[in-house]
């Protein structure tokens, strides 16, 4: 009796690794679900108003009926310099009608071929988008994108730019989270199912 207490089994030493394991599991699994929560749950929420922005009317659907081909499309710096004549915030920047085009105030110009219009956004706080037919350079709707914040938020970038690895280190640690849930739970049926197919281990 006393040899089998001072020298443990194979089976024991095994069965202590998995529960070494398992607590370590365990440890991992609740620390990374505490400590990523808050990423977590802003990506979810922002990512559910994202999938909806057009019925929430973050985003303006603007309905248009292509006016020409896209062949007779006007260059996009006309098309430029017509969303800013129309935005009240190029003003406010120093910009008027006349001037050279300042593609500066410019953050992107969203092309779409199909519909007969490009979306112009401005690079201002607000994020003023100007949707312009591509034929003849008139603007149809010029208001506020909410859905740009949103956007930031859910990337990390609303922290600053190189904070896109605040959504990058939660995703990990959801991977993480999940796969040692599973462990978790896997881990102790597994060790069952050993047990009842060796006798000797059950004993």
């Amino acid at each position: 009796m006393s040899r089998t207490l001072m020298h443990r089994s194979p089976r024991a030493e095994v069965g202590g690794r998995r529960r070494r394991l398992l607590r370590a599991g365990f440890y991992i699994h609740l620390w990374l679900g505490v400590l990523s929560t808050i990423a977590l749950i802003a990506i979810s929420i922002t990512g559910i108003l994202l999938n909806h922005k057009r019925g929430l009317g973050l985003m303006p659907d603007v309905p248009h009926q292509r006016t020409a081909p896209f062949a007779a499309a006007l260059s996009l710096e006309r098309l430029g310099y017509a969303a800013l004549v129309a935005a009240p915030v190029a003003a406010k920047q120093g910009w008027k009608a006349g001037d050279a085009l300042d593609v500066g105030l410019i953050d992107r110009m969203d092309v779409r071929p199909r519909d007969g219009v490009v979306k112009v956004r401005l690079r201002d706080k607000a994020s003023t988008e100007m949707t312009v037919d591509l034929a003849t350079g008139t603007v149809l709707h010029t208001g506020r994108r909410g859905d740009v914040f949103l956007e930031k938020l859910h990337s990390g970038e609303a922290f600053g730019g190189r904070m896109v690895i605040l959504s990058d280190i939660a995703g990990i640690a959801l991977v993480l989270t999940l796969i040692t849930g599973y462990w978790l739970w896997l881990a102790p049926k597994l060790g069952r199912a050993a047990q009842e197919s060796d006798p000797e281990a059950a004993g």
